[in-house]
């Protein structure tokens, strides 16, 4: 498998990241620790996760996904074969926000849950109009110096918010955002296409699309609007039950049957023959649902079923 350079960074990352949002929140800490074995026995070695993973579940506060990696690092000894990337920014009960004062608190908070000395990759989970960028960017360049961090990135910020950062870092002699996180997959392609790419492939930014598989709806486990509801991310799913989302669903369920992949396999697939892209972020929550992510790493589509899936999701 070939690893990709992460931007500029040096650090070379698996073409598929795990996403460790469900750490804690569909999975426990023993599922998880399955699933993780797994993805890094395979040879596989980026693994995303978030301070505010996973708030939203009732009881928890957050923290939860962190914590449950952390304790694998322990149990296992693995932490030396895992590029490590969390986020910092979204609300959580210690704060929110990408002040100074609330990044240096929140990283090492983040580093006892993890049970490490480094995160290889620290993310500004989402942009803070509030607070000014040369803030943020002196916040990271300080925990760079301490060794605390060895690269930066960026989750949710819009091209030109990107670009404004970029020159900012330059200016000041800052490290620069290495990767945006951007919402991308066939369903959602406009912002990132016509926004946020320009930037990336100008200044060789690295790419690591969230909802890869638009929160399940490119799996081919929904049929229809009805079979979406209740599920864990409902409001995300039946919003894509539209004329053009059916209309994508049969293009990949004619690929998946032409290329004898599963259809979770061919979007991510798709995403990685996308030429900005770097790694998709992409979760499981069992060993089958694994092996679908990881084979997209191996499944070169052809030039027609590219376009066919281009063609299917256009606007």
């Amino acid at each position: 498998m070939e690893k990709k350079q992460l931007g500029r960074s040096g650090l070379m990352v698996s073409p598929i990241c795990l996403g460790g949002n469900v750490f804690g929140w569909t999975i426990d800490e023993q599922k998880s620790f399955t699933i993780l074995d797994a993805f890094v026995d395979r040879g596989f070695n980026f693994i995303d996760t978030a301070d505010v993973y996973s708030r939203w579940v009732p009881g928890n506060k957050g923290g939860e996904s962190e914590t449950i990696l952390g304790n694998w690092f322990a149990r296992s000894g693995k932490r030396d074969k895992v590029v490590l990337a969390t986020k910092v920014g979204m609300e959580v009960a210690e704060g929110k926000g990408l002040r100074k004062a609330h990044i240096v608190k929140a990283v090492d908070q983040s580093l006892q849950r993890l049970q490490t000395s480094y995160i290889d990759l620290y993310q500004a989970h989402t942009d803070d109009a509030e607070t000014p960028l040369e803030e943020t960017l002196g916040a990271f360049a300080s925990l760079a110096q301490a060794g605390k961090v060895r690269a930066i990135g960026a989750s949710n910020y819009t091209g030109k918010r990107l670009a404004v950062a970029l020159d900012i870092a330059k200016q000041n002699g800052f490290p620069r955002y290495e990767s945006i996180q951007p919402h991308y997959n066939l369903v959602v392609r406009q912002e990132y296409e016509e926004g946020v790419e320009p930037v990336v492939d100008k200044h060789n930014i690295g790419v690591i699309p969230y909802f890869s598989l638009a929160a399940g709806f490119l799996t081919g486990k929904y049929k229809s609007k009805a079979d979406a509801e209740g599920a864990a991310r409902a409001g995300y799913v039946t919003k894509y039950f539209d004329e053009r989302g059916e209309r994508i669903l049969k293009a990949l369920a004619e690929v998946s049957a032409s290329t004898g992949a599963k259809q979770a396999t061919v979007a991510l697939a798709w995403l990685l023959s996308r030429r900005t892209v770097t790694a998709p972020i992409a979760s499981a929550t069992s060993l089958e649902q694994l092996h679908e992510v990881l084979a997209a790493a191996e499944l070169k589509l052809h030039r027609d079923d590219t376009v066919k899936l281009c063609k299917a999701s256009a606007l």
